[in-house]
């Protein structure tokens, strides 16, 4: 007798949502590092100036997984529907607060004396310290990043299938970029709004839309260049499920 595990979607599906998930929680924690990209690739600091502000090409440490998050949804979206959709992204959701909820605990958590200075030979005179501010992210930027995402999400599996209705099976690339294109734009704006503009920064507009512009530019760009890997994923799938199941299944999440 067969049981769930035997069938290849099951696994499929269960191994897409482990992945995305996964890079999910590690673009929220990974996120508190700002690096500058132009310094990363060897080239002059190229100087930006939108809506009265200026600066170089700064961005989080998440905005390198991101990317790869939106071409999971839309994979999933592809074979499994709004359903898996949102089915991922609220456990993903949860994952996040649980992983937020165990480091706020780890911090609070008395240091053994030790292990305070046990650093310091790296440049680290109090571990603890360090500790306390790569993981313990202010609520405000926790929250935004969480409604952001969402928003993102359930913004994202709509567009996409209402493109798919319009395209039909063609031009996989038009509903992942599509919908990619909309749920980031309203992304990159709420997160920051919530973070920085409502939270105790309190940022001027103008700052508050050179970032968030400067911010969707980058994730679409990366978004366009991956289209190959989407591609690349969903020859991946026809060849592990087959052609004839993978197409059913296709069928099936543009019906639901």
């Amino acid at each position: 007798m067969k049981g769930p595990l035997d069938d290849r979607a099951t696994r499929l599906f269960i191994g897409l949502a482990a992945f995305f998930c996964v890079n999910a929680v590690l673009a929220e924690f990974i996120g508190v590092k700002i690096f500058a990209l132009e310094d990363t690739l060897g080239l002059r600091p190229w100087e930006w100036n939108l809506f009265g502000q200026s600066g170089s090409l700064n961005f989080t440490a998440g905005t390198l997984l991101w990317p790869i998050v939106f071409i999971m949804t839309d994979t999933i979206n592809e074979y499994f529907g709004k359903r898996g959709v949102r089915f991922i992204s609220w456990l993903a959701a949860g994952l996040i607060v649980y992983g937020f909820v165990f480091a706020f605990l780890a911090i609070h958590l008395a240091p053994a004396s030790w292990w305070v200075t046990v650093a310091e030979g790296q440049g680290v005179p109090d571990y603890q310290a360090a500790f306390a501010a790569v993981f313990g992210q202010g609520m405000w930027t926790i929250c935004g990043s969480l409604v952001a995402f969402m928003v993102g999400q359930l913004i994202d599996v709509h567009v996409f299938h209402r493109i798919r209705r319009r395209t039909g099976e063609r031009h996989a690339w038009l509903r992942a970029t599509g919908s990619t294109a909309v749920s980031q734009l309203v992304d990159s704006f709420v997160v920051l709004y919530i973070a920085f503009v409502i939270g105790p920064q309190h940022w001027p507009t103008s700052l508050f839309l050179a970032v968030g512009t400067l911010n969707y530019g980058y994730k679409m760009l990366a978004a366009i260049a991956l289209i190959p890997l989407l591609y690349l994923a969903r020859a991946g799938i026809h060849r592990y499920l087959g052609r004839e199941r993978a197409d059913a299944l296709r069928e099936r999440a543009a019906a639901m």
